[in-house]
């Protein structure tokens, strides 16, 4: 039943940003299907932030949450056992991680700050002699929202080729550190080379969004199987944690997908999953989803590409099972 509008009053108020959907694909949702039959995708993204986080050294004048120690030190002061942490990421983590996937023969997304890639250079130099995916994950590791609108756009302008030059070529995939500001999407279109954001974590399979008129892709995020519930309360207590909740995911997924595929993104930090005994556990599931023989594993700008070439096959494959119900 629809409500009369007369009768109730909400309080939507039209204004900036992106407007809401709380509707999505519907009922019957989308008729997806991925490359062999696949009953789920799979996306593995690599958050690389080190050296891009605020703190002293950086001129920030205030030190980043980066988590790992219960203790926050007073602002005032500089906190080394924070950038620890964050440093362990790009000196070991990032190539245990990498180690790890070469291994495997699996290609992820890199979604880096243009800092960190540029204050380590190795590791755009590997992404390119690996195959993975150099995404952009903002300028900095930064609270965009604080930005004008003519700062954030300049930001993204000086990632964009900090990242080209540094993993090979421009970034067609975005995603802001926590949330974009109201004119985030607005400055990707306007720049004009992205080919999807991940500025969401709004649904289990890619979906348009209309920005200035023309049609964008959001590959959306997860926070739920993503490593900083090692670090947040009602997390993963130990690297089984992990594993057991991953595999349930992609299990019910793969149920799912006998008539309805859906995808899966999977969010590590080279200095959170980057430690021994987390890796451990990531080795695990990839080795599992590798033995179930229907998960196509992919980077994200691989999924991007292929919504984007056969978005309308799915589109009129729903219509036309819609119509014989």
């Amino acid at each position: 039943m629809t409500a009369n509008p007369r009768l109730f009053d909400f309080g939507d108020v039209p204004g900036p940003g992106p407007r809401r959907n709380l509707v999505g694909y519907g009922r019957k949702g989308l008729k997806v299907r991925w490359p062999n039959g696949a009953k789920a995708a799979l996306a593995i993204v690599l958050n690389y932030e080190s050296g891009a986080e605020a703190s002293w050294p950086s001129g920030d004048r205030r030190n980043d949450r980066i988590f790992e120690f219960p203790y926050s030190l007073d602002p005032r002061f500089r906190d080394l056992a924070q950038e620890s942490v964050a440093e362990f990421g790009s000196r070991a983590g990032v190539w245990r991680l990498a180690r790890m996937l070469d291994e495997l023969g699996v290609r992820c997304t890199f979604s880096g700050c243009a800092v960190a890639y540029a204050r380590n250079p190795e590791v755009g130099a590997y992404i390119r002699e690996a195959g993975h995916e150099g995404a952009s994950h903002g300028y900095r590791w930064e609270e965009v929202w604080n930005l004008s609108r003519q700062e954030e756009k300049e930001r993204i302008a000086a990632a964009v080729e900090i990242i080209r030059e540094s993993c090979g070529e421009r970034p067609i995939g975005w995603q802001t550190r926590h949330s974009g500001s109201l004119a985030t999407r607005e400055l990707l279109v306007e720049e004009g080379g992205f080919l999807y954001d991940c500025d969401s974590t709004a649904d289990d399979l890619p979906y348009y969004v209309e920005v200035l008129g023309k049609r964008h892709l959001i590959v959306p995020y997860s926070s739920t199987y993503n490593d900083h519930r090692f670090i947040i309360a009602q997390g993963y207590s130990k690297p089984q944690d992990f594993f057991d909740y991953c595999r349930d995911g992609i299990d019910y997924l793969r149920r799912e997908g006998e008539t309805r595929p859906k995808m899966m993104t999977i969010g590590i930090h080279a200095h959170w999953m980057g430690q021994a005994a987390r890796t451990a556990a990531l080795h695990r599931f990839i080795e599992y989803v590798l033995s179930l023989g229907d998960v196509w594993i992919a980077r994200r700008r691989d999924i991007a590409e292929w919504f984007t070439a056969n978005h309308d096959s799915f589109v009129q494959e729903t219509e036309r099972e819609a119509g014989q119900a």
